[in-house]
């Protein structure tokens, strides 16, 4: 197979707009979540918001992959770059809006106001993407509820494997503050009402954050060839799906079990190879009970863990791809995340609660999804 390194990653989120202010604030232990009420027609609540209103979804990927771009060295147009961003929320926020709209006024809204209406379709961002490098190669838009992120990296990763493509574009955006999504989760009793505490005792749900990572990705070859800067290699993934529930995970975290065992036998390590894991950590009651449980199972040994959702927010369908921004970082540093919000830990895991310098060498990325999604991945120095 051919090896695959990531040498450019453009990253925004609550906590910077950069990669390096994002993570500067991460080490020292800051928070971008903050009260807000971006909707007088709801609630004030804890959020992850990265300017004073919610985000757009196009500027936000506008603004990663010119970043990820420049951070590789490498300059539009590039006709034969694969592009793979996916969304679990996409367009929602435009399409709420003009549902508004429309029902405000139903009978005299003018037909002219809807625009193109095409241009916001879920798919399109992705294509948006590749018109503004300039790719006319592959183009893939998954969707994978919260596992989005991990998904998008290893279909990236499995073109480049496969020769369909020798550099890619992946990651995934998500701008998902609509009045509609913070309805829905509040509804099922998923948010937090004071901030986001993974694996906590006390935990209250998660806080939704807005965010976007996207990675450059390059074969081995490619990025020698040009002498580009290289972050990590991507070692191999496990993509599952529990086929139980559509919000709760499978009690015993058998299809979770079998993604992480998927991405170790794929990735030639054994579970003590692993030198830290960056958790999913929603801070929800049956996110973090199972992905603990699945950790202890397969981790006997012990494993230094964290989750930057108490940092970020949960950014949805980027968490994955900030997750393995982080873990890339991590990985350059030398310096574990820690796990912001934790205070009494529910669970018997090595949960790192500050900053920790430590020897790392190759890591675990971590995504569960509803629908039962599950994403891991595997990353080396």
């Amino acid at each position: 197979m051919v090896k695959v390194v990531v040498t450019g990653i453009g990253l925004i989120s609550a906590l910077g707009g950069s990669l390096e202010d994002s993570w500067r604030n991460l080490i020292a232990g800051k928070s971008g979540i903050g009260l807000h009420q971006p909707f007088p027609e709801l609630t004030q609540l804890p959020l992850g918001l990265i300017g004073e209103q919610p985000s757009e979804l196009t500027m936000l990927t506008r603004m990663v992959v010119a970043s990820a771009l420049q951070d590789s060295g490498l300059v539009a147009p590039l006709a034969d770059c694969a592009v793979v961003i996916g969304s679990s929320r996409s367009y929602q926020a435009s399409w709420e809006k003009l549902a508004r709209q429309i029902y405000s006024d139903a009978e005299n809204f003018p037909v002219s106001s809807f625009g193109n209406w095409l241009d916001i379709l879920p798919h399109i961002n992705a294509i948006a993407a590749a018109r503004q490098i300039g790719a006319s190669g592959i183009v893939l838009a998954p969707m994978a509820a919260c596992a989005t992120g991990i998904w998008s990296i290893a279909q990236a990763a499995l073109l480049i494997q496969t020769g369909q493509c020798q550099q890619a574009i992946a990651g995934a955006v998500e701008a998902p503050i609509t009045p509609l999504t913070l309805a829905g989760f509040q509804q099922m009793g998923a948010l937090a009402k004071t901030g986001a505490y993974p694996f906590d005792l006390h935990r209250e749900g998660l806080v939704l954050g807005e965010g976007a990572a996207v990675f450059v990705l390059e074969s081995a070859e490619l990025a020698k060839q040009r002498q580009a800067k290289v972050y990590g290699e991507i070692l191999g993934f496990g993509l599952t799906n529990d086929a139980y529930h559509g919000n709760s995970p499978e009690p015993e975290g058998k299809s979770a079990i079998a993604a992480i065992k998927q991405c170790l036998k794929r990735s030639c390590l054994k579970p003590d190879d692993i030198d830290y894991i960056h958790a999913h950590g929603t801070a929800t009651q049956l996110n973090d009970q199972m992905e603990s449980m699945v950790i202890q199972r397969l981790f006997p040994q012990g494993v230094a863990v964290s989750s930057t959702k108490g940092s970020t927010g949960h950014t949805l369908g980027a968490s994955g791809a900030l997750g393995v921004a982080f873990s890339l970082m991590a990985l350059k540093h030398q310096i574990l995340p820690p796990c912001l919000g934790l205070q009494q830990p529910e669970f018997d895991l090595d949960i790192v609660k500050a900053a920790r310098l430590s020897k790392i060498q190759q890591v675990l990325c971590l995504s569960f999804g509803f629908g039962g999604q599950n994403a891991a991945i595997a990353l080396a120095r």
